[in-house]
């Protein structure tokens, strides 16, 4: 299993990225599909959760303003980013999972991770 994701970049204020996550290797339309970010001296963390039926979850921080959406087709997780801060400014990762007695935003859920793409948002 392979999840290649990417993206990333250096973005100002209130600009827009979409990262992407192309996995290979497992049946993506059986899999949960995570963004998590990790910021300098922080705890990675959930960014939003798509579920294999398209159910969404975002973290507080980020709803409203980041967009979550799978293309089955192209085994594709995609994260839309508007509005960006620079608290926003950390490494994301992509994550892949099917059933786990974990939640959806623990970390020890998911057994396939990217290889993380930095976000840089500049004030």
């Amino acid at each position: 299993v392979q999840l290649q994701a990417s993206g990333g970049g250096l973005v100002q204020a209130g600009g827009s990225l979409r990262l992407s996550c192309a996995a290979s290797g497992l049946i993506f339309s059986a899999y949960g599909m995570g963004w998590f970010r990790q910021a300098l001296r922080k705890a990675r963390a959930i960014v939003a959760y798509i579920s294999a039926t398209g159910v969404r979850y975002y973290a507080d921080s980020v709803k409203g303003r980041f967009t979550i959406s799978r293309d089955n087709a192209k085994n594709t997780v995609y994260l839309q980013m508007d509005s960006l801060n620079p608290e926003d400014t950390a490494v994301y990762y992509c994550a892949g999972r099917q059933y786990s007695s974990n939640s959806y935003f623990n970390t020890d859920g998911y057994p396939y991770w990217g290889q993380g793409t930095q976000v840089t948002v500049s004030s």
